[in-house]
């Protein structure tokens, strides 16, 4: 399996963390005991806490804090930059010197449902749910489940 793992050597892994084959991880950090399902992405300066279940087709980009015992689904999607661009005013395609990454944090106990994808900017609460399929436009707080287009508060737990 490691014949199809993309594992740079920048990358800082705890004990005991199970890797799938079909990943890229490069400058980013997973702690003890964490799983990173087939053809995920992680991003360098994303960190991944203990106990963390990352599911398959997930990316996580650069400036994602996710703490200890998380669940991330499969095929979730973080993103890091509110008006992407191409290119700069001067036409050219941009570099990390033309946008700032705007960090977004997945509280412990967290869980994030299939095929969510994250804006960033927010905070996702303690023990909070984001159901399958949603949009987080905003904060989540903790000890609720959200779901939908934004995602809204469906109940607390």
């Amino acid at each position: 399996m490691e014949l199809y793992q993309r594992i740079a050597s920048d990358v800082k892994l705890g004990k005991n963390v199970k890797i799938f084959a079909f990943v890229n991880l490069y400058g980013c950090e997973i702690g003890d005991n964490s799983k990173i399902g087939a053809f995920v992405e992680i991003q360098k300066n994303a960190k991944i806490g203990r106990n963390v279940k990352v599911s398959s087709h997930t990316f996580i980009c650069e400036g994602v804090i996710i703490e200890d015992d998380v669940f991330i689904g499969h095929n979730v999607s973080f993103i890091n930059d509110k008006y992407p661009r191409s290119t700069n005013p001067e036409g050219q395609l941009q570099t990390e010197k033309d946008w700032k990454v705007i960090p977004t944090l997945v509280k412990k106990g967290a869980s994030i449902g299939t095929s969510s994808t994250i804006l960033c900017g927010v905070t996702i609460g303690e023990n909070a749910i984001v159901g399958a399929g949603s949009v987080v436009t905003k904060d989540v707080p903790p000890n609720v489940i959200v779901a939908g287009v934004p995602a809204r508060i469906i109940r607390s737990l």
